[in-house]
């Protein structure tokens, strides 16, 4: 880590303690994996900059920021704790931690999905089947009976759960769903991020027997696969506003200026929470100017 990272990670709370296990296990590097399409959503779906900041909004936020990270990565910890084992992010000088097996991390894990049905009864009942749907596919990824993070493509498909928070926001503030067309270019980002995020783990989750689109298809391939949904993504998306188009149309260009330039997977997988904070502030400062002068 560079040392501005290492002097920021020093103000974090300890590992050792549960306030800190908990941040650390919500991967705070990707926090805004599911708050920022929150964020985009209700910039898209308001009228006026009122309806930025609502009760209803700025919970959506808090609660993706945070709390739903440790639902999310909690699960997966849980059921992963066995595979973590080859893992090496997961090692002594990894930069996640290691699943400890408390039984009252399961409880809080348990609790903060409870805590995201309170949202109910202020969603239009679309909001309420989203919400539903983000937890479905959030436990069953790592949970059985499906562990869908085991099967090739299906564990890249059901990682659309991460346009999910972006949806509900939407339907928050618009009261109808977002532009179809919207969500699917959304949900191939989505399949692309998942399986470019699993090209490090290629080598761990072979030697623990788990077959994910990464592994079947191998590091060159999976790369070929993050470029052919980006692009379609990217494609998708100009069909609802070409600029649209030409901010995800920065995504199969990374990939391939990875693949030209030789580029280790290992150090470009984290150059990747720059890219999506660089092209949400796009999206988002767009949105903005567009209510203030459009």
């Amino acid at each position: 880590m560079s040392e501005v990272t290492e002097r920021l990670a020093a103000l974090a709370p300890s590992e050792q303690s549960l306030l800190g296990y908990l941040f650390w296990l919500s991967r705070p590097r990707f926090w805004f994996y599911l708050a920022g399409p929150v964020v985009v959503g209700v910039v898209y779906a308001a009228d006026t900059v009122s309806e930025f900041f609502t009760p209803l909004t700025v919970a959506l936020f808090l609660y993706f920021l945070v709390p739903a990270n440790v639902f999310l990565y909690g699960v997966n910890d849980i059921y992963d704790a066995d595979v973590d084992e080859h893992n090496p992010k997961k090692s002594e000088e990894g930069k996640e931690v290691k699943y400890r097996g408390d039984a009252i991390v399961v409880m809080i894990v348990f609790l903060l999905t409870a805590i995201g049905g309170l949202f109910v009864p202020f969603l239009p009942v679309e909001g309420i089947y989203v919400l539903a749907l983000f937890f479905a596919l959030g436990a069953e990824y790592s949970a059985p009976p499906l562990r869908l993070k085991t099967t090739p493509f299906l564990d890249s498909l059901s990682n659309g759960l991460y346009i999910l928070p972006g949806v509900l926001a939407y339907l928050a503030v618009a009261r109808t769903f977002p532009p179809l067309l919207a969500v699917a270019g959304g949900w191939l980002w989505t399949m692309a991020m998942h399986t470019f995020s699993a090209v490090p783990d290629i080598e761990p989750d072979r030697k623990a027997g788990i077959q994910t689109t990464a592994t079947y298809l191998g590091e060159r391939g999976a790369l070929a696969y993050c470029g052919v949904c980006w692009l379609a993504g990217a494609a998708l998306m100009a069909l609802v506003h070409p600029f649209l188009g030409g901010v995800f149309a920065v995504y199969p260009l990374f990939v391939a200026g990875i693949v030209a330039a030789d580029v280790d997977i290992d150090r470009a997988y984290w150059w990747f929470p720059v890219l999506n904070t660089l092209a949400g502030m796009v999206l988002t400062m767009a949105g903005i100017w567009v209510i203030l002068y459009g």
